[in-house]
């Protein structure tokens, strides 16, 4: 099964987000606005037995952060994604960090993690560049406090569920 970990913005994050997602990400309706912490990957039990241990210890020792989202961004020409930039990364990357390690680090990840929100995907080019040259325009200022990390799994129907919540108890 396909398991992945991810943290929810708060409502009025999700709302702005959704705002923009409902019209320019076709996944909108499998999943929440969120930030993900580590990629999704097919595991079996036992993997996701470990996993959940891991998590488990990693996130008894983290505390709750707070992300600001100042921005829009894109990772143009690389992919037609736009997304909500933070302004600071380092708490983000730090949860990245200590979730993927031991049990669940990443071999060879496809790209370097950068905390972000999506708000579009697979835009042609042109649909990028006019969505993008608006938004960025905007003065964007929402504040999040990240006190959970959720382990979600992929249903039938493509939409993701979360199998686990782990409260950053640290």
């Amino acid at each position: 099964m396909l398991y992945g970990i991810v943290v929810f913005p708060e409502k009025h994050v999700q709302d702005y987000a959704n705002s923009l997602r409902r019209r320019h990400d076709p996944h909108y309706s499998a999943i929440p606005a969120h930030l993900t912490v580590r990629e999704a990957e097919e595991w079996t039990i036992e993997q996701l037995q470990m996993a959940v241990a891991h998590l488990e210890q990693i996130t008894s020792m983290l505390p709750s952060f707070s992300i600001h989202l100042n921005r829009v961004s894109t990772f143009y020409p690389v992919n037609h994604v736009l997304y909500l930039a933070l302004q600071d990364t380092v708490s983000m990357q730090q949860l990245h960090e200590q979730l993927c390690s031991g049990p669940l680090a990443v071999e060879a990840p496809t790209y370097v993690f950068t905390p972000h929100l999506t708000i579009g995907q697979e835009l042609s080019a042109d649909e990028l560049h006019d969505l993008y040259g608006n938004l960025r325009m905007q003065e964007i200022d929402l504040s999040t406090t990240i006190d959970r990390v959720h382990l979600l799994y992929q249903t039938d129907n493509g939409s993701w569920t979360a199998y686990q919540s782990f409260l950053l108890r640290g």
